[in-house]
């Protein structure tokens, strides 16, 4: 479910160390499956341990992961890195903002995943996001853009340059455009 990295793994050991007897570490995520989703490491005290939590085994210490969060940190990675500015624990989790589907699921499941894995995190650096709001027999993306995408001047270039080739590409022969209906209303919350 989640890989740690060997210079994670003893620098958890380390800091489990200084904590009290049967201290595990508890990986979690907050918000999981919407675009808010964020990912955290603490610790786990053995009375903080619910029955129907999974516990992973690691070379020196265990994980504990909650129900809940435990589909959306699969294929999650946690390393620990040194560089010049330092050493830092770095939790990645692919899947956390949205539950990652099969390569077979319906072709709907497939978009709405790629929108909140990919498409989304983009535009929340300038405060937008988009919603998809249908998908037409020929394989048109219907999208609405909201938040700083709202009447942004680069709306089109987004859609065009930067949503729709990506679709193309990850859909080839199933998706064949990206159509927006948003009302753009341009003002302070628009990003350009």
């Amino acid at each position: 479910m989640i890989k740690i990295s060997e210079s994670a793994e003893q620098h958890f050991v380390k800091l489990l160390d200084k904590q009290a007897p049967n201290t595990r570490i508890r990986v979690f995520v907050v918000n999981p499956g919407t675009s808010s989703a964020e990912c955290g490491v603490s610790y786990c005290p053995e009375d903080s341990v619910e029955p129907e939590d999974k516990i992973l085994q690691y070379n020196g210490f265990e994980a504990v992961v909650d129900e809940e969060s435990q589909p959306f940190l699969e294929e999650a990675e946690i390393d620990f890195v040194t560089d010049q500015m330092g050493s830092q624990l770095t939790l990645k989790a692919p899947n956390a903002k949205a539950r990652k589907v099969a390569d077979d699921a319906p072709l709907k499941a497939r978009v709405q995943y790629f929108i909140e894995s990919e498409v989304n995190p983009g535009l929340a650096s300038h405060g937008g996001h988009v919603n998809l709001v249908e998908l037409t027999e020929d394989g048109t993306v219907v999208l609405q853009f909201g938040g700083g995408c709202n009447g942004c001047s680069m709306v089109d270039v987004t859609l065009k340059e930067g949503i729709e080739k990506q679709m193309l590409q990850q859909f080839d022969g199933e998706v064949t455009g990206v159509k927006d209906i948003t009302e753009h209303q341009a003002g302070e919350h628009s990003y350009y």
